[in-house]
């Protein structure tokens, strides 16, 4: 068992304004699952972009949109978000303060 604080984690800087910690991971001995939690400044977005595995998503805090196939939809604080394998998918901070999110990918080989 594994039990942490998220923020003693190191975050990476995926690209400006976006900032990822791998909380949960092969290393902690997770066979299956890879948990990470984003922080995407106000104004910032994650690129658009899609690859063959699905997300889940729970958005812990801030307001913005996530843009899919079916345009652009409004995500807040307690919104979850399912991205299908193969769908083009980017996160976008529309609000006033960081928006984090929790998101569970399979673990990549």
């Amino acid at each position: 068992m594994k039990i942490a604080n998220y923020v003693d984690t190191q975050p990476t800087e995926e690209v400006p304004g976006v900032f990822k910690r791998e909380v949960i991971t092969a290393a902690d001995g997770a066979p299956n699952f890879c948990m990470r939690v984003f922080e995407v400044k106000t104004g910032s977005s994650t690129p658009n972009h899609s690859h063959p595995w699905e997300h889940e998503v729970f958005i812990l805090a801030g307001q913005g949109v996530v843009t899919g196939k079916e345009g652009e939809s409004p995500i807040a604080k307690g919104s979850v978000v399912f991205v299908a394998p193969d769908e083009q998918h980017c996160f976008r901070n529309t609000g006033g303060e960081v928006l984090r999110f929790i998101c569970l990918i399979p673990l990549q080989e």
